[in-house]
């Protein structure tokens, strides 16, 4: 069975509930029509339930951002997959690059969030990638291998043959510079290879590979062409209606 094209946005902090019922509004009106591609969006906790709400009906998906590792106690400021669960999030992303680089995610920290989504009933989309550094470095299969081997710990296969993993070079998030069609292919192979050299050879087959950074509607088409590029975790041009259609369009 092929795998089908996923365009998923990660709006960051933007976009309270009144900003973000506006914007569902208007992917409603825009890609509820298109059966070709699978939609998710990724508010900022406050406006999860706005999105949901306006996005009822549409097959349009909604995520977190991020979550807890523990399911309540004394963690001010955090959020749980189960309190994602209840406002209506089916998704999570886990280890954003800018959850590792900013708040101190590990490794380890981004296994147990990925064993708290899959208690709390939520599908992860597991965030990986290098920086220029250690790209240049010649790094790259070191890193990815390590983020793939360390996150999915402890973790069966089939639930990992139900992980997206959304492979985002650090230097090309919200930088304007994209990997090239071949530099995303070659690390999605990798991936993919891996996950078939690692597990049984149906997981390679099913999980969703997405490329993240710096995807706009001008360079969707090459990126997404790609045999081992399954969609996109989109950004900025996430918040723009029109920007969001076009990337899902550009693969057509």
């Amino acid at each position: 069975m092929a795998r089908r094209t996923l365009i998923a946005g990660n709006w960051k902090m933007n976009l309270g509930p009144v900003g973000a019922e506006k914007l569902s509004m208007q992917l409603k009106s825009s890609l509820m029509d298109d059966q070709s591609v699978d939609f998710i969006v990724a508010p900022p906790f406050i406006s999860i339930p706005a999105a949901v709400q306006k996005l009822q009906h549409t097959g349009i998906l909604v995520a977190g951002q991020d979550l807890e590792r523990a399911v309540s106690g004394a963690f001010t400021g955090g959020i749980s997959g189960e309190m994602l669960r209840e406002a209506g999030a089916t998704h999570v992303l886990v280890g954003h690059s800018e959850r590792r680089s900013i708040y101190g995610d590990t490794d380890q920290i981004i296994n147990e969030k990925l064993h708290a989504a899959f208690r709390a009933g939520l599908i992860p989309i597991l965030c990986i990638g290098e920086t220029l550094e250690q790209r240049d470095s010649g790094q790259l299969e070191l890193v990815l291998s390590t983020q793939l081997l360390s996150g999915t710990a402890g973790l069966q296969a089939d639930q990992i043959s139900t992980i997206i993993i959304a492979y985002e070079p650090v230097w090309a998030i919200g930088t304007g510079r994209t990997a090239s069609p071949e530099q995303a292919q070659s690390a999605h192979a990798f991936i993919r290879s891996w996950l078939g050299d690692n597990l049984p050879s149906y997981v390679a087959q099913q999980v969703q590979i997405l490329y993240g950074g710096s995807v706009k509607p001008g360079n969707a088409r090459d990126l997404l062409s790609q045999p081992d590029i399954d969609g996109a975790l989109v950004g900025g041009a996430s918040l723009n209606a029109q920007d969001f259609k076009g990337i899902a369009q550009a693969i057509k």
